[in-house]
């Protein structure tokens, strides 16, 4: 199966292996890209040399075939541009981080996770107080946290700020998990997983793209909620789908089909089936929750402007998620971030900022 790349200057076609093609995304989930996103791209690889979060040297050969502006941008259709901007530099200052906390692991810094945690969680509760801190990856954090709590009301930014610091925890349970070999049962595993893949971030951000905070009622209406998630666990698993060859290859105790493997007794073969079941699941399933979570939307349209306000951004969100499937398909597919046949080393990707890690 093929599609056209739109993550580098001249447009090739793209395979995607039999084993990881989904013909229903493929064909019900038509791929979508922000108008703004040539700009994004330009402006994202910028702000990573900017903030120093990769050397020149990486940023020139990796950031525009890593695709994380693509990424982003095929996701919050309708967002503002500044919105978009906010949220795709915040997107790979989040995958530097988890580079971060893997080269830690591999390379045996616990003192470095624990007090990198804790800048972290000091500088989300105050961007403001940690914009020229020493670390890089803490200044740029704090830069993409301050310009996200632009947006939208105190009340927003408080919610954010507590999903994230369940992410920076979760990924603390990570480290200790790696560090001692602990694989979790498949209960634990999604449980973690839906922290460490930000689930509830990803859509907490839907709403800026939306230019409107959803009430409570909104969020927690079980219809929206249900869409949210199915959007967000396809995610989620499609990626553990696609990068179980490089996290076998490095070490990794965090997949879908590790857990299976290793709390099940699967074969590797059996729990890529399994995996790949879940995630055809995800997409099915989501298309009924998308007709109730969009019935939903019209029920709140009443004819007054508030009740179509909400109603139109609901509609927003719902079509977002949609986005999600298709843009996550395509990324894997062509982001060098999962091109691990292609690496000198599959334990070590080539992309790294070893240098900003503490490596020599």
């Amino acid at each position: 199966m093929h599609a056209f790349s739109h993550g580098t200057t001249t447009p090739t076609a793209v395979a995607v292996p039999p084993s990881l093609a989904l013909p229903l995304i493929e064909d019900a989930f038509p791929r979508q890209l922000h108008p703004y996103w040539p700009k994004l791209q330009e402006k994202t690889r910028q702000w990573l040399l900017e903030k120093r979060l990769m050397t020149p040297e990486k940023v020139r050969e990796y950031a525009d075939s890593l695709c994380y502006t693509d990424l982003m941008a095929g996701y919050y259709l309708g967002a503002p541009d500044e919105v978009l901007q906010a949220i795709a530099d915040y997107s790979a200052w989040f995958f530097v981080w988890d580079d971060r906390h893997d080269r830690d692991i591999v390379h045996g810094r616990p003192a470095d996770w624990s007090l990198l945690r804790r800048r972290l969680h000091a500088a989300l509760d105050a961007p403001r107080h940690h914009l020229h801190h020493q670390d890089p990856l803490v200044a740029g954090f704090a830069d993409s946290v301050l310009r996200l709590d632009s947006f939208l009301p105190v009340t927003w930014n408080e919610r954010f700020a507590r999903h994230f610091h369940e992410v920076i925890e979760a990924y603390d349970r990570e480290f200790h998990n790696r560090v001692t070999g602990t694989v979790p049962t498949v209960a634990e595993y999604l449980a973690l997983r839906r922290l460490t893949f930000a689930h509830w971030i990803w859509t907490d951000l839907l709403e800026p793209s939306a230019g409107c905070e959803l009430p409570e009622s909104v969020r927690k209406n079980p219809a929206f909620r249900r869409a949210a998630l199915l959007s967000q666990e396809f995610a989620a698993w499609y990626n553990d789908l696609c990068s179980l060859p490089k996290e076998i290859a490095g070490d990794e105790v965090h997949n879908l089909g590790i857990s299976l493997i290793t709390h099940e007794g699967l074969t590797l073969e059996e729990a890529v089936r399994e995996v790949r079941r879940r995630v055809e699941e995800c997409v099915t399933e989501f298309l009924v929750a998308e007709r109730d979570a969009l019935a939903f939307a019209a029920s709140l349209a009443d004819g007054t402007p508030r009740g179509d306000g909400l109603a139109a951004a609901v509609r927003a969100c719902v079509g977002n998620m949609r986005n999600w499937f298709s843009s996550v398909y395509w990324f894997h597919h062509e982001s060098g971030r999962y091109m691990v046949d292609t690496w000198d080393d599959r334990s070590t990707p080539p992309y790294v900022n070893n240098e900003a890690a503490g490596e020599k």
